[in-house]
């Protein structure tokens, strides 16, 4: 990172700014070129543990370009951002801007066990309600889908 003076490299900070976002957006591969869309997303992470990694959930209906793309190419990236603030200079080129962000990359993939499917859409429904006992209806949880990307990278920064 170019700017160290901004890097964040504590995972708890970068736990808080992944908790405190409401919007992910994912970069998919599409015939060579980037496909980004904004998801909403749950996560698990034990920022306390030196080895551990985020795991980020998403859901979406049973079809679909990103099902099509990663069925090619399972490789992802991400960018979590909060916090911004315009920051306006005295001189037009002062302005700015503060933020916190976080971006990584990882393996995406659909997640198959009903056990862990159930896992990650409360994950989601607890990001955005704070809630943690959820019912399901049978016939809307047959027709999602939960992706999932296992984190394999992930760097913070903050312009505060």
């Amino acid at each position: 990172m170019r700017r160290t003076d901004r890097e964040i490299t504590d995972s708890r900070e970068m736990s808080t700014i992944i908790q405190k976002a409401d919007i992910c957006h994912i970069a998919l591969i599409d015939g060579g070129l980037p496909y980004i869309i904004a998801l909403n997303y749950g996560f698990t992470w034990q920022p306390e543990k030196e080895s551990s990694q985020p795991t980020l959930y998403f859901h979406c209906a049973l079809i679909g370009k990103k099902l099509d793309l990663l069925e090619i190419d399972s490789n992802a990236a991400f960018f979590i951002d909060t916090d911004h603030e315009l920051v306006q200079g005295k001189a037009d080129c002062e302005w700015g801007m503060k933020y916190k962000s976080v971006a990584g990359r990882g393996s995406i993939s659909i997640v198959h066990d009903p056990v862990e499917k159930k896992k990650g859409l409360d994950l989601i429904m607890n990001h955005y309600s704070g809630h943690t006992e959820f019912a399901y209806d049978e016939k809307v949880f047959s027709v999602t889908h939960i992706l999932k990307i296992t984190v394999s990278e992930i760097t913070g920064k903050k312009k505060i």
